[in-house]
């Protein structure tokens, strides 16, 4: 369905936020009627979320920029588990310590995409675990375990796939999607909350949910969900070679996220500035008309202004700045990633191989290795071809420092300590 009443689903619709709707007219109908109650939940399986899960909370915010109220569900109880959906084998089970400390971390983001508080569209952030936690099995099994058909469940793509290649799939995952649907209904009954969003591989599980609502309840819910991306090239969003594109600024720097989004390939350059930013469609289209070397300057707005939804437009200003330092200009700014080194072990003499590695340019010596010969491995702006050769006292600039350079765009200052 095209032609949207309400804005919710016109802005979604423009952006390419929508992958598919439950029942399209009729919520249309009900954010036309307005205000609408959604949620989306979020697992805490790290201490951080990473860049993957930036759609999501980019439709929260557009949620409640449209005049509706959104909901962050915390996983703290569904965590325990652990979803099944599309994994190659069971996640490694957490301890309640374990998943208390990552929500604490999670929750920091959201506070920059969502005004929270106790308005009729103010944003709630709710943990499953206030109620999955006091369950009594037995009525359970009775009251919503009898609405679940297990032919029904095993005929979801999400457990087909581990079933056809013969990968173990534990009970205790099985009950994964029973808990996700009771979820949307205690949802529903707490706060009035009538849609769940995620990703297209959650389908299945919000379905659920929708269906278990009108049987314990004769509710009428929807689902929403958002495509899975990949890069142009086939790469899974929030991931790099060197890992996970992490939103919290402990994890990863505000220089190297900006860094992240100004490497992406140009055919994704429209389609992420829809979807990770906020800026009007006209600014979009206008970047999105550039070609030849002028696309670059749409990646630096792209890289500016997610990074400034992250982690604020002073530090999104600062990754800029020092980029354009560094790349156009050659200098050396003191904002590049640091990392420290015991003076003495720089005195006894570092090898340049195990440096590149230690400060996580790459995952091995043999991969640095491998790239010497094409002058791709520089420190202090100078190609290394040996091997052997190790860093010492004698390599530190007038600032005090040691630059280490993989290719053009990797930076990182050593600094003794």
């Amino acid at each position: 369905m095209t032609g949207f009443k309400s804005d919710f689903l016109r802005v979604l619709s423009e952006r390419g936020f929508i992958h598919q709707i439950s029942d399209p007219e009729g919520l249309d109908a009900a954010f036309a009627k307005g205000p609408v109650t959604g949620y989306i939940g979020f697992d805490a399986t790290a201490t951080s979320l990473h860049a993957g899960s930036l759609i999501q909370i980019m439709l929260l915010h557009w949620m409640q920029q449209t005049g509706n109220r959104p909901i962050a569900l915390m996983g703290g109880g569904t965590t325990m588990i652990g979803d099944p959906s599309f994994k190659d084998e069971a996640r490694k089970l957490l301890t309640i310590e374990d998943i208390e400390h990552n929500l604490a971390g999670i929750r920091q983001v959201f506070a920059k995409f969502l005004r929270f508080g106790a308005g009729p569209t103010d944003a709630l952030m709710i943990n499953n675990a206030d109620w999955l936690l006091k369950l009594n099995y037995l009525e359970f099994l009775r009251d919503v375990g009898r609405h679940f058909s297990v032919n029904r469940m095993l005929s979801f793509d999400s457990v087909k796939l581990r079933l056809d290649r013969e990968q173990s799939l534990s009970f205790l995952e099985f009950n994964y999607m029973i808990l996700q649907g009771y979820d949307f209904v205690e949802l529903n009954r707490r706060t009035g909350c009538v849609l769940q969003m995620g990703g297209s591989d959650q389908w299945g599980n919000i379905v659920n949910g929708i269906d278990l609502g009108h049987r314990m309840d004769g509710v009428q819910l929807y689902a929403l969900t958002s495509p899975l991306l990949t890069t142009s090239s086939g790469a899974k969003m929030g991931k790099t070679a060197s890992g996970a594109v992490w939103l919290n600024a402990d994890l990863l720097s505000p220089y190297d996220y900006w860094q992240y989004w100004r490497n992406t390939e140009d055919a994704d350059v429209a389609r992420f500035l829809k979807l990770y930013t906020t800026l009007p469609m006209a600014e979009i289209a206008r970047l999105a008309a550039l070609g030849g070397a002028e696309i670059n300057e749409a990646k630096k707005v792209l890289a500016t202004e997610v990074t400034a939804l992250v982690h604020g437009a002073a530090a999104a200003h600062e990754a800029a700045e020092t980029a354009r330092k560094t790349f156009e200009e050659g200098a050396l700014s003191a904002n590049l990633p640091t990392i420290d080194i015991p003076a003495d072990e720089l005195a006894a003499g570092i090898g340049v191989l195990a440096a590149f590695v230690r400060a996580g340019l790459a995952a091995s010596n043999g991969e640095v290795r491998r790239l010497l010969s094409g002058g791709g491995v520089r420190v202090n702006d100078e190609a290394v071809t040996d091997d052997k050769a190790r860093l010492t006292p004698a390599d530190l600039t007038p600032e005090g420092v040691v630059k280490l350079s993989l290719g053009k765009k990797k930076h990182i200052l050593v600094r003794p300590v």
